[in-house]
């Protein structure tokens, strides 16, 4: 737990407090616990206290994304016609594929975390990843704004 929300929020000591209130939200809540995984009940518990956290100081939940890598250029990822050119691109995408590419891709979930969160082989997320890439980047290669930008799919002027 301390790992994760370390690497998202790059502060050990908002990292320690973060996790101490996981697992105190996680013993008021454990007679509402339906089954299921565990750790991915816990890191959903840390994930959301770490959002409330961002909220509450009004930090861009989306500065953490590693947008580069979905776009296959860190250059452009901090772009700002990019970066909402992505989020406009993620809404075109269905529920399972959007909430997969944000689980991996902007909340830093890596493939063995989301496939303990969803109950799913990792084998079966990275194919469900590839194939929500794919569709991303047919999309967002249509956009004008991914067009215009300086990114890796970019056509000639």
């Amino acid at each position: 737990m301390f790992g994760f929300l370390r690497r998202r929020c790059g502060d050990a000591d908002l990292a320690a407090d973060l996790t101490q209130d996981t697992f105190v939200r996680a013993a008021r809540a454990i007679t509402g616990f339906t089954g299921g995984s565990e750790t991915a009940w816990l890191l959903s518990i840390a994930r959301n206290l770490l959002i409330d956290h961002w909220k509450r100081r009004r930090l861009d939940v989306d500065d953490g994304a590693d947008l580069g890598s979905l776009l296959g250029s860190a250059d452009v990822a901090h772009d700002v016609t990019t970066r909402l050119a992505v989020h406009d691109t993620l809404r075109q995408l269905g529920d399972r594929d959007r909430r997969l590419l944000t689980l991996l891709y902007v909340d830093g979930f890596s493939i063995a975390e989301v496939a303990a969160m969803s109950g799913a082989t990792e084998g079966a997320i990275r194919t469900a990843a590839h194939r929500a890439r794919g569709s991303f980047h047919t999309r967002f290669t249509a956009t004008p704004d991914a067009r215009n930008s300086r990114g890796p799919h970019a056509t000639s002027p």
